[in-house]
Order: C-alpha cells, then structure tokens, then sequence
C-alpha cells in the first residue's frame, strides 16, 4: 500500500514541471510573434518545386499547330510536278487571251533633247491555264519572284523602250496568283524609258502625246492575243509626278496588227498626252525679248549729235538679242524648222536692228552733204568795169604776226556769202527752187532721196514739190517713236491670236 502512494507522489512531482514549463515558452515565443506580426510579414516556408512533366507531342496538336499547310504544299505538289512551263496554255488548239492593265506610279521626266520620257508602272497579266486547276478549301494560291520561273509566263516585252528596269529590292518585285478554276494573275513593277518623237513646231506651245506600245516578242497572232477589258487606267495623281514643264491631260489606247517578217502581231498602245505649261518659257524668252526690244527705242529720244551714245545702245540690243536666240536653242533638239519661239526672238532682232539702222540713215542724210570747213582763203578785190569804187586794204597789227585783210565791195560780198553757203550748208530742193540760178552740186543724195526726203531743217512742203508726200529727215525720230511701237504692237497680237488658235 504504502509503495502504491509512492509511486503516486513520483508520478504527481514528474507531470507538475512539464505542465509549468510549457506556458513559460509559449511566453517567451509570444512577444517575438507579435514583433513580426507588426514590423513585417511572417516569413514562409519556401514552396516546393515539382519536377517538370515531360510532354510528350500527338499527332492531333502537330496537325492543329501546322493548320492547312500540309495540304497547300499537298496540292502544290500536285499541280508542279507535271506541270511544263515551256508549253504555253492551248497550244496546238487556241490561241491564248492575256487580259492587261496597268497602274502608273510616276511620269516624268520628259527629256526634250533625248526625245523619250520615264515611267514607272506596275503591270498586270491574266490569262487561264487549265493545268493549274485543282480542288480543295482554297480560292488562290499566291507565289512570290522566286517561283515564277515555274510557270508559263507571256514573253510580253514594249516595242519603244530604250531601258527597262525590274525592281528587286528587297525581293523581285513580281508576283503569280493562281485561281482554283485555272486563271493566272501576274503582276511586276518596272521602270521604263520610252521614246516620245517632240514635233516642236508650236513650241512653246506644243502638245504632245507620248506612246508606250507593248506585244509578244515570239508568239504571233494566231497563238496570243491582247486585250483590254473594259479599260481603265489607274493612275495614281497623289504621288508627284516629275513632269516639271509638262501637264498631263489624259490618256487613249489603240490595238492594231502589224506584220513582220516573223508574223503578225498584236501591238497595244497607250498615249499619254502632255501639253506644255507656258510659264517657264514666257519668263525665260519671252519677256526678255520683248524688253531688249523696247530699250532699243530709247535711242530715239537721243539727240542725233550723241552718236556714241545711241550707237552703244543699239549695238548692245542686237548682241542681247542674238544670245536669247542662242540661249533658246541649248537645251532644245537640233530640228530643221523654225519654231514658234524662233520666230517671235527673230522678229524681235529685226526690230532691234532696225533702231540701229534708223540712225545710221538719219546721219548718213543729214550729215553726208555738208562740206569739211576747209582753210581761210586770201581773196583779192575783182576788178570791175562799172564799179568805180576800189576795193579797201585794211592791215592789222598783232604782236606775232601782220593780218591783212581785204575787203570787197558790197556785191562782191553778197555774192561771197551765197557761195559759202552753198559749200558749207546742206542743200535743200526747196532752196535751189526758188533761186533760178544756183545750180545743185554734183554728186550727193541718190535720186529717191532727193525726190521724196528734204534733208534741211527749215524745209516747207509747200514750196517743195506740193501734192507730194515727203518725209522730213530731220524728224525721222520723230516718226520712229511711233511706227516702231505701234508695228511690234500689231505684231503681238497676230502672233498670240495665230498660235493660241493652231
């Protein structure tokens, strides 16, 4: 009994200290639980990384990421592999139909001296081909520049070029689109200089039409033939055009056959018509024409006296006109004819050699007929039968020389006089018609001058030839500020109203 309550006491004494410990730890884990719960988040077991699964692929995932390649390639194979893109489609039975159009990027520039402008289009050709059929969920097929020397391709190539360039940056700018029921869309951007014959003879006021004409180079009618369908021509104004002097108008097509020792061929044709924008000209021809014209006018309110003055103008108007006409010409075709702008810069140097030519003959005619002053002369007293006054010697000291002079009687003197005038002055019809006895000098003026100019200042049309119409030389600029203004008037406007009008 007594060993029982031993074994009591034991057991109770063990238990006591475990159940006291126990509320002292948890005492001193407690103030560290709050302090996290407070200053910051209580920190978690990392998680555990699986192991990754290895995937393995099925057929059902490898179809569905490859979708319906494996039957385009399928049936791509199918229509190559029998296909010979030497034959063209219908041989042997009829003739293939290529169906064209075109859409012009640019146009432009139009070179006049090389005769031939650039364009840069992109072409269309369809046509069918019923070896290239085939069945399935597809409408088209589309094949880039690198396929399409698998296919049967129109030979197509343009009768006028002089360079054609294919685009191949950053691929071949080519493309074929192949339709399940056969048909064959083919598409190539290229670049193209033409030849464009310039019929300049209304320059500037010229129009033009350019052509680009195309065909088969080896096959002949009987096995490809052209055609536009309904025609419509896409161009593409947004883009700048360079066509700098030139506005574009419209555009027209033709088809026609022609025969070669090869065959006949169907040519098509398209023409750009272009007319010319007069601006540019009219600033760099026309007005300076027209301006040199009228400074050389100016001489005409010029005194006569001030030769060099109007000679220098003169001479300076016709060598400005002269390199006008040379500075036309320089980037200008070296045509036979005369052109519009030729005529205009001609008739312009006329004028401006006339002005000059206007003063030579006033000078030549006023001034011609006027005898140099020559030397004095000593002339003694004539000796007279009924004049009994003698004649008077008067002698003049000068400190270097002795001066003597003579002195006539009064008609002696008259008589002196009339004849140096008629020496030193000009001589007028007027005049020699009223004196009786003066005779006209020999030689001057030809016979239409003396018949129709009066070449004195103090000319009367009354005393002169009346009932005649006379020109007066020395208002000959006079009638020059007049006739000369009022002639390139008048020819202004028949000009303008004949080449407006062609």
């Amino acid at each position: 009994m007594l060993t029982k309550v031993l074994l009591i006491l034991l057991g109770t004494f063990v238990i006591l200290p475990s159940r006291i410990e126990g509320p002292h730890v948890e005492s001193e884990k407690g103030p560290s639980a709050s302090g996290d719960d407070v200053y910051g988040p209580k920190p978690q077991a990392p998680d555990m990384e699986l192991p990754p699964e290895e995937i393995k692929p099925t057929a059902i995932d490898t179809h569905d990421r490859l979708g319906k390649m494996p039957t385009a390639t399928e049936i791509l194979d199918g229509i190559l592999n029998n296909y010979d893109y030497k034959l063209r489609p219908g041989i042997g039975e009829r003739p293939t139909v290529v169906t064209v159009e075109l859409s012009v990027n640019t146009l432009g520039p139009i070179s006049i001296l090389d005769m031939e402008y650039t364009i840069d289009i992109t072409f269309y050709q369809t046509w069918y081909d019923e070896r290239l059929r085939f069945n399935g969920s597809f409408e088209s097929f589309v094949l880039n520049g690198n396929l399409v020397s698998l296919l049967w391709i129109p030979d197509t190539f343009f009768r006028n070029s002089k360079r054609t360039q294919e685009h191949s940056i950053t691929m071949p700018n080519q493309m074929v689109r192949i339709h399940k029921d056969g048909k064959v869309l083919y598409t190539i951007r290229m670049t193209i200089d033409a030849g464009c014959s310039l019929h300049m003879l209304k320059f500037p006021m010229d129009s033009h039409s350019c052509p680009l004409s195309f065909s088969s180079f080896s096959y002949p009618e009987n096995e490809i033939i052209y055609k536009w369908e309904n025609f419509k021509l896409e161009i593409n104004e947004s883009n700048s055009w360079k066509l700098f002097q030139f506005e574009f108008i419209g555009v027209s097509n033709t088809t026609e056959t022609i025969t070669t020792l090869a065959g006949d061929y169907v040519v098509m044709t398209l023409f750009f018509n272009v007319s010319r924008r007069f601006g540019f000209v009219a600033f760099q021809n026309y007005v300076p024409s027209s301006v040199t014209t009228m400074i050389s006018w100016i001489s005409f309110w010029i005194k006569k006296d001030c030769a060099p003055a109007r000679t220098s103008l003169g001479i300076t108007s016709v060598l400005t006109m002269t390199t006008l006409g040379t500075f036309s010409r320089k980037n200008f075709p070296r045509v036979s004819y005369i052109t519009a702008l030729d005529f205009y810069i001609a008739i312009c140097f006329i004028f401006c050699f006339c002005a000059l030519m206007e003063f030579a003959v006033l000078n030549f005619l006023t001034y011609n007929r006027t005898a140099p002053r020559g030397s004095p002369k000593l002339r003694h007293p004539r000796a007279h039968a009924h004049d009994p006054t003698p004649s008077r010697v008067r002698v003049i000291e000068h400190p270097e020389a002795f001066v003597c002079d003579i002195e006539d009687s009064e008609e002696e003197e008259e008589s002196e006089e009339e004849e140096s005038e008629e020496e030193e002055g000009p001589s007028c019809p007027a005049r020699q018609s009223v004196r009786p006895g003066s005779t006209p000098r020999p030689g001057g003026c030809c016979k239409w001058c003396e018949k129709y100019c009066c070449t004195v200042p103090t000319c009367e049309g009354s005393t002169w030839q009346q009932g005649r119409l006379f020109i007066h030389v020395y208002r000959l600029d006079n009638y020059s500020r007049v006739i000369f203004p009022v002639t390139f008037f008048f020819f202004n406007v028949l000009y303008w109203l004949v080449c407006l009008n062609l």
